[in-house]
């Protein structure tokens, strides 16, 4: 790219595999002009930073990535674009909730932080438990709820997607599939907006497999968990979150799946849910109302019912 296309800065908040995965799919891009990647460990930032800038003469891209330990937020100022990945990861047979108390003081630090340092930034979280660590950065920055959103459609359509191009052989590419609502158990994958080359999901598999790929994408997560034993995912999960980036730094208008907060949409108001959002520079331009079946509409309302009530409890955490 040339020099003069890249701009603006974005942070990774969290140099953990899914931060330090999140800021080398940001720096590869090429298309900003600094990453900052930023912990409370003195040195790894630092170390990782100068690891991926190493390793531009070799990918051919020229953003600097710029590594920040020891807590600082020197160096974010001004960022146009900042992800919170920061608080714990899963262990196995942990749920996403049983994570709450301890990264809510973890993500409320971090917002109030981005707030006095990049008070114009556009914030992407992905801590979990993700919609109650989203609706708990809004309140802690006072950002204009259109500035703060939380990542978990974006991968929990992807992994929707590979579920389904695996059961039939297929490419991936030629898959479309849909996940609505929460990022957990009141998740709503959408089989009525899905197709396989184009034909209705419903007409090549029958209802018991996509009910089984229905809950093994609800299930997505922990089914990495379980596997890795030391850790969650983060392969996926930075590339939806870098590419939900991406759209905001470019002001592309993409439409993507993300945690937005609804007012009115769907007969839906007052809650940060999972929709399909139009994404540019201002954060979510609006949110962008597909067609749904009665019983995809119910778990959709029933998913935004389920959460209101702990997105209101964390105001105290």
């Amino acid at each position: 790219m040339a020099d003069g296309a890249r701009n603006g800065k974005v942070t990774v908040v969290g140099a953990g595999f899914y931060g330090s995965t999140t800021a080398l799919r940001l720096a590869e891009y090429d298309v900003f002009e600094t990453v900052v990647l930023t912990d409370v460990v003195e040195g790894r930032p630092e170390g990782l930073a100068l690891d991926i800038n190493q390793s531009r003469a070799i990918e051919g891209f020229g953003t600097r990535v710029v590594g920040v330990g020891g807590g600082s937020y020197a160096g974010t100022e001004g960022s146009d674009v900042v992800v919170i990945t920061a608080g714990l990861p899963r262990k196995p047979g942990m749920s996403r909730m049983d994570l709450l108390e301890t990264n809510a003081g973890i993500v409320r630090s971090v917002a109030e932080n981005v707030a006095r340092t990049s008070p114009d930034a556009v914030v992407i979280v992905v801590s979990n438990p993700l919609d109650e660590m989203t609706a708990l950065a809004q309140l802690a920055t006072g950002f204009p709820r259109a500035r703060v959103m939380g990542q978990a459609g974006m991968l929990d359509t992807a992994r929707f997607t590979n579920n389904v191009a695996e059961e039939l052989g297929v490419p991936v590419a030629s898959v479309r599939t849909l996940t609505l609502g929460s990022h957990g158990d009141t998740m709503v994958p959408v089989p009525s907006r899905c197709t396989v080359d184009g034909a209705p999901l419903a007409d090549v598999l029958t209802p018991d497999r996509i009910a089984h790929l229905v809950e093994r994408t609800r299930n997505g997560g922990a089914e990495v968990v379980a596997l890795l034993k030391t850790g969650s995912a983060y392969f996926a999960p930075s590339a939806a979150a870098a590419r939900m980036a991406r759209a905001v730094i470019e002001d592309s208008g993409a439409v993507m799946p993300v945690c937005a907060w609804v007012d009115g949409e769907y007969g839906i108001s007052g809650v940060y849910l999972g929709v399909e959002a139009e994404i540019g520079r201002e954060g979510v331009r609006r949110v962008v109302e597909g067609d749904l079946s009665d019983s995809e509409l119910a778990g959709l309302r029933e998913a935004a019912d389920a959460v209101r009530s702990k997105q209101a409890d964390v105001a105290d955490l």
